[in-house]
């Protein structure tokens, strides 16, 4: 980065010191030349009035002859001669300062006459006479200097257009070649930088089979290195967990199967009559068991499919058996609850994995039974619109607050909602639900605004292709 950066910036930081340079030379260059013409100006009006003071003075000496009027004049003269040294001072071309001579010559003659001769006498007359060459030799002066003023100008102008010329071709031949030395170092870190993107978001979709490699500068080759190492740790840690959770739920279920049984004999009788306090006791025992029966079956699915690739074994049946079905496995807690069931399911005959739309409807009623009151109610609608099932389970609990909507899918996430029920949940449920139905091609939906609680809504095909393979969203 810091040596495109370098790249880049070299070149217009050489063109902006020789713009710099050559504004700051025609700076120098105009004000030399403003200075020179106010200066020559100025001297060159005070020669024309100081030779109109000494004319005019020359001229009275002649009428009056009062020698005050001589010692004015020579001080007025010494005045004239400073101003003409102070025009040679200034760059003058070689024809002013042969007028520059000339004018101290005729002067110095002049008051030399003045002081030799008498008032009125032919050569003082003559002397003073001289003084109309000193007017045309001070306003060819002027002249000239304007003239020569006129020239630098536009010599400054030529060359202020130069340089002009001259910044404009090389800001035009330095930008396209910025843009391109831009665009390579551009695309030489958005590479890499991309690569990184998509490496975090997969890491974060849990998408862990993919190895992680970045290819550019050192810098962010090493940390992919990093975040290369980071995913194996994460899938170690991810095949932990899930053979920690496949060997738990078969631990679970030999002792869970004993207790089911166990109570299936005492409900049946077969070792002994029941009274009514003993009945009620066994059934419910029997309906916790179900419960952990079907946490452990969230488990062992949820298990087997985050570790491999799970197909659909697709079949055709009605919809609203399998609905009936899972609505009697929970009709002992529906009862115990006084939940009214508001069921409306249309004649639909579905191409789908039974077991696993079995496993969602029983995953999401006992989410809506567990999150209702008692006396509440369950809404379960299903209906075809167009190619697609649509089917909506809502309750009328508190509902799914805003700021955990965006985890309830996520494994093992219970949320803050106080949950009812005597067996708390493991937090899979609704992350099994969401898998089996992207593995159906469906998608799941939470809806506002049609009922009090918690309201799903989900989208399948009604019939699948030939072959359905399960998308990488889980690969570990």
């Amino acid at each position: 980065m810091l040596l495109g950066f370098s790249l880049v910036a070299l070149p217009l930081l050489v063109a902006v010191v020789n713009a710099a340079v050559q504004i700051r030379r025609l700076a120098a260059q105009s004000e030399a030349l403003v200075v020179q013409g106010v200066k020559t100006a100025r001297y060159n009006q005070l020669l024309i009035e100081q030779i109109a003071g000494l004319e005019r003075r020359a001229r009275l000496y002649q009428v009056i002859a009062d020698r005050e009027l001589l010692d004015v004049y020579r001080e007025n003269h010494e005045r004239f001669l400073d101003t003409l040294v102070q025009l040679g001072k200034l760059k003058q071309d070689p024809q002013s300062e042969t007028q520059l001579q000339m004018l101290r010559t005729e002067s110095m003659a002049i008051r030399q006459t003045l002081s030799a001769r008498p008032p009125g006498s032919p050569e003082q007359i003559q002397a003073v006479g001289n003084f109309s060459r000193l007017w045309e030799t001070a306003t060819e002066m002027a002249e000239a200097s304007r003239r020569q003023i006129d020239q630098q100008l536009e010599t400054l102008q030529r060359a202020t257009a130069d340089a002009q010329r001259s910044l404009f071709w090389q800001s035009a031949a330095l930008i396209p070649g910025t843009l391109v030395l831009t665009l390579v170092f551009t695309l030489l870190l958005a590479r890499p930088i991309r690569q990184i993107d998509r490496v975090i978001n997969e890491l974060g979709r849990g998408t862990f089979s993919r190895a992680i490699k970045v290819t550019g500068p050192s810098d962010l080759e090493a940390l992919g290195r990093q975040l290369e190492w980071l995913r194996t740790r994460l899938l170690d840690l991810a095949q932990e967990k899930n053979r920690f959770l496949r060997h738990m739920s078969h631990e679970l279920k030999t002792p869970l199967a004993n207790i089911r049984e166990g109570t299936e004999l005492l409900l049946d009788g077969s070792v002994g009559k029941l009274g009514t306090d003993q009945r009620e006791v066994t059934a419910i025992l029997r309906e916790n068991g179900m419960k952990l029966q079907r946490l452990i079956e969230n488990l062992l699915s949820f298990s087997a499919w985050q570790a491999r690739s799970v197909g659909l074994e697709v079949s055709e049946f009605k919809l609203r058996p399998l609905i009936k079905n899972v609505l009697e496995a929970q009709q002992l807690t529906l009862v115990s609850q006084r939940v009214r069931l508001d069921v409306r399911v249309d004649e639909l005959t579905v191409a789908a994995d039974r077991g696993k739309l079995k496993l969602i409807l029983d995953n999401l009623l006992s989410n809506a039974i567990k999150f209702t009151p008692q006396g509440g109610a369950i809404h379960i609608h299903a209906k075809a619109l167009r190619d697609q099932l649509v089917l909506d389970i809502a309750d009328t609990g508190q509902g799914i607050p805003l700021e955990e909507r965006g985890r309830i899918f996520e494994a093992f996430y219970q949320g803050k909602t106080p949950q009812g029920g005597h067996v708390k949940g493991t937090g899979i449920g609704l992350s099994v639900v969401i898998e089996f139905v992207q593995a159906h091609g469906g998608t799941i939906e939470i809806v506002d605004g049609e009922f009090a609680g918690a309201h799903f809504r989900i989208r399948l095909p009604l019939r699948q292709p030939a072959t359905v393979e399960r998308e990488p969203a889980h690969a570990a």
